[in-house]
């Protein structure tokens, strides 16, 4: 098992990461939109509005979602006009958080949200267009499991864009990084999810992520070719834009 896969949100060692993962966020699906885009200053906003710039460069008509949690990107991706998009998540209460959103805007037909397993997924090779996630695959139980039946699901030719947390590479601004990611960041989360351990799982986790290179190296084992890594924010995020 490799170093990420080890990090878990509750450090319980007799319970598999992703069963930890599933908890956690039934545990903050009633807060978890305000969070994100409050302790992100709304910025988490424009970086889905990069990865859908590119993906309506493909024109997608079949688009998955993993780790699809309240829906946010499944609703953004509506934007590359395709046919289907469906969203799948491991946890159940967030996926509840998801529908509500897509029933308020009378999307059910556009967008259909599943409960499943990101390692396992419940469909046929090569049935989709395009695959997303943004800020999942750093949660995978087997990171290579994940992605390697991200690009199993996706068609040849097609393309995977991940958008997940990096650790930026200016030392100066790395240091302010960290101290509001470990320390302001963990605090308010703790205090409005009523989670002890969840925004503190999230800068353990980032940091041990292999993001960049690391990262483009991993995918290419994985089954995807023509990686792409493209730093956003002085590289607090980053979208790996793979093609099978």
């Amino acid at each position: 098992m490799a170093e990420h896969d080890k990090i878990t949100p509750y450090l319980k060692e007799e319970t598999a990461k992703k069963e930890q993962v599933a908890e956690m966020f039934d545990n903050i699906s009633h807060s978890y939109d305000f969070l994100n885009h409050f302790l992100s200053m709304g910025i988490d906003k424009w970086w889905r509005r990069k990865v859908m710039k590119l993906l309506k460069m493909s024109a997608p008509k079949q688009i998955l979602d993993v780790a699809t949690g309240t829906g946010d990107l499944a609703l953004a991706a509506l934007g590359a006009n395709p046919d289907k998009v469906i969203g799948i998540d491991i946890s159940g209460k967030m996926l509840e958080v998801g529908k509500k959103k897509i029933l308020r805007k009378n999307l059910s037909d556009k967008i259909e949200m599943i409960q499943g397993d990101a390692e396992n997924l419940p469909f046929g090779d090569q049935q989709f267009d395009a695959v997303l996630s943004a800020f999942g695959v750093r949660n995978f139980g087997d990171l290579n499991k994940g992605l390697s039946e991200m690009s199993r699901v996706l068609k040849v030719g097609g393309r995977a864009l991940i958008l997940e947390f990096s650790i930026p590479k200016n030392v100066i601004f790395r240091n302010l990084y960290y101290f509001y990611f470990c320390n302001v960041l963990p605090f308010i989360g703790k205090m409005v999810s009523k989670d002890s351990r969840a925004y503190s799982y999230l800068p353990e986790s980032v940091r041990a992520f292999p993001d960049g290179d690391k990262m483009a190296e991993i995918l290419k084992n994985c089954g995807f070719k023509k990686v792409q890594c493209i730093p956003l924010t002085f590289g607090i995020s980053t979208i790996y834009w793979a093609e099978k």
